[in-house]
């Protein structure tokens, strides 16, 4: 049943959740996770620092947050020796990428993606009436001129791709980037979503000149620096359309716990350092698990790995469902040929555990399913 009351776009939507949290599934099997690696999250956690600055900006929560994010925003522009007017904090890059959706995308609008990419962008499209051209990744990676070349067919407002890429792990160095940034149709803007960024190896992280209009890029605490739980991303662009996000934006949406969070984490260097080593570590144990059982691990530049299962989706799908069953949240991609893969969040050593035990048995009851 539908409200008469939404708009003939909405009317029109389906209901959809992107993303089926880890809490959703524990509801429905009655009984919590004893390894949490589905979600990409940083179980290393933040910073000793953000954790106190958070709990003293609790003391001081009956107090709505600086609207402007101002010490936040300034922080961020140091970090990245850029002016603040680049600079836009928002909620998330899930939330920036719905503003800018809103700012730039009308009925009937192009935007060009990747077939089995980041669905949440994809939601926020569709939301405010665009058109989605997807196009499928090339092996296991985004085809990055076949992202140019759709968007030259379609007339594309938005050309989407994530660098490091979520769900497969990849990474495309800093000359390819630059050569699809070269390569772009005039009009079209490319959307370079860099949550993993910290992941990959510097000298693959492409220079841009924060004043290119075309080009925005996302970043987020919710990944290296342990925030998650907090939602603060942003994003670096041209002045005039980082500007611009003042029109659409909620002004109160960053609380003042996220912003002294985030300002104290980025500050903290050793963490950091301490989280990527982790990372790493937890990467070579996985791929090491999964060439135990006979499975391939893909090369990652994120906190995750993406193994193939030797099978098809389906086969995919009754190995994640048996590590779920016994307690391992991981997830996998959503469309073949990439489903042939569930993808594993790098854990600590017990969650590591946990997965290194239930593997074998997950991908024997695979084997004999019909």
């Amino acid at each position: 049943m539908t409200d008469p009351r939404l708009t003939p776009l909405a009317a029109s939507l389906p209901d959809t959740v992107p993303f089926v949290g880890p809490e959703t599934q524990e509801r429905r099997m009655g009984r919590s996770f004893a390894a949490r690696l589905g979600a990409n999250e940083n179980v290393f956690g933040p910073a000793p620092a953000a954790i106190a600055a958070m709990r003293k900006a609790a003391e001081e929560v009956w107090m709505y947050g600086d609207p402007e994010a101002h010490e936040l925003r300034q922080a961020i522009a140091a970090h990245h020796g850029v002016d603040p007017a680049h600079i836009r904090v928002g909620e998330g890059i899930d939330g920036l990428l719905g503003l800018l959706v809103r700012l730039t995308v009308g009925p009937g609008d192009w935007v060009v993606t990747s077939e089995g990419g980041y669905p949440t962008f994809d939601f926020h499209v569709t939301g405010f009436g665009g058109r989605i051209e997807q196009v499928p990744y090339d092996g296991d990676r985004v085809d990055t001129k076949g992202l140019v070349e759709r968007a030259g067919w379609t007339g594309a407002k938005l050309v989407y791709i994530a660098n490091p890429d979520n769900p497969m792990g990849g990474l495309h160095d800093a000359a390819t980037i630059r050569e699809m940034i070269e390569a772009l149709p005039a009009d079209a803007l490319l959307v370079l979503d860099e949550a993993y960024v910290e992941f990959a190896p510097e000298a693959e992280r492409p220079e841009i000149d924060p004043a290119d209009d075309r080009v925005i890029r996302f970043r987020t605490f919710s990944k290296a620096y342990g925030l998650a739980g907090a939602r603060v991303g942003y994003a670096i662009g041209p002045a005039p359309l980082i500007a611009a996000f003042d029109r659409v934006r909620n002004h109160f949406g960053l609380s003042r716990i996220s912003q002294e969070g985030a300002l104290a984490a980025l500050s903290a260097r050793d963490h950091l350092d301490h989280v990527l080593t982790e990372v790493a570590a937890a990467r070579a144990r996985i791929a090491a698990i999964a060439h135990d059982n006979g499975l391939m691990p893909l090369p990652s530049a994120t906190n995750f790995v993406a193994v193939d299962c030797g099978g098809d989706g389906a086969f995919a799908r009754r190995v994640m469902e048996g590590l779920v069953a016994r307690g391992v949240f991981v997830r996998m991609p959503g469309v073949a040929p990439l489903n042939r893969c569930i993808r594993v969040t790098a854990g600590r050593e017990a969650d590591l555990d946990a997965f290194a035990k239930a593997l074998p048995q997950a991908l024997e009851e695979a084997r004999i399913a019909p």
